[in-house]
């Protein structure tokens, strides 16, 4: 039942709709810059999340989500099979199968996602892999991924942020 204080409250309310849609994406680009994980699912084709999660190194370029990995993991599969459709939480609550869901309670993001094939990309995001996560093991993971996307062991994956 639609009351006039309700009509009231949401007259009042209205005006700061837009700044609250503005202040919630602009939230998870803000923990983009500074995390060192995304936590990603690809989704089904009716929309329910995977059963396969993971926490993945990423890089945050000109507004999308990259990452690298082995062509057989499933966040690769999915984009074979057309299931372009991807949900990122962004944060650091260690490995997801630990984490008791705690990712959840992180900014959330809907993705598109599609590999990367360009090889200048390709260089480009790695060169950002490797300032951010220089202290991190890079000195080992930055020649496996490289290596592995010159030879096929490794594919890069763009996640475009659907706003």
């Amino acid at each position: 039942m639609i009351t006039r204080r309700s009509l009231i409250v949401g007259a009042t309310l209205a005006p700061a709709l837009p700044l609250l849609s503005r202040t919630a994406r602009a939230a998870p680009a803000a923990a983009l810059k500074t995390s060192k994980l995304v936590y990603l699912t690809p989704l089904k084709s009716n929309g329910e999340e995977s059963r396969c999660k993971a926490e993945i190194w990423f890089a945050y370029v000109q507004g999308d989500v990259f990452v690298v990995t082995p062509p057989d993991a499933w966040r690769a599969q999915a984009v074979h099979l057309g299931l372009a459709k991807a949900r990122l939480w962004v944060g650091e609550f260690g490995i997801w199968a630990a984490a008791d869901d705690a990712f959840r309670q992180a900014p959330e993001l809907l993705a598109s996602a599609a590999l990367e094939t360009d090889a200048d990309v390709q260089a480009r995001i790695l060169a950002v892999l490797g300032d951010k996560y220089a202290t991190d093991g890079w000195s080992t993971w930055g020649r496996r991924f490289r290596n592995g996307l010159a030879d096929g062991s490794r594919v890069m994956i763009r996640y475009r942020i659907v706003p």
